[in-house]
């Protein structure tokens, strides 16, 4: 994968907590820029709430069946 290429965590069709614990892992890899795929309000809200009680700052774009977490570490 090349640096331009942003992580994506594809956690459509699970429920919680496994979109939690996926987004975690990304949280221990550190990577500065990825983005949740998600399609429940469960999974939105408690991916959203996890990354910015860790420092993330994020962004989240609807999408025809399911709403895409942009997340970015801040400094």
């Amino acid at each position: 994968m090349s640096h331009s290429e942003m992580e994506t965590i594809d956690t459509r069709g699970l429920s919680c907590p496994q979109p939690v614990i996926m987004t975690t892992q990304a949280v221990k890899d550190a990577l500065k820029d990825f983005e949740v795929l998600v399609d429940s309000e469960a999974s939105l809200e408690n991916v959203s709430r996890f990354l910015q009680s860790r420092h993330y700052a994020i962004v989240v774009e609807d999408k025809t069946d399911h709403k895409v977490i942009r997340a970015v570490k801040q400094a």
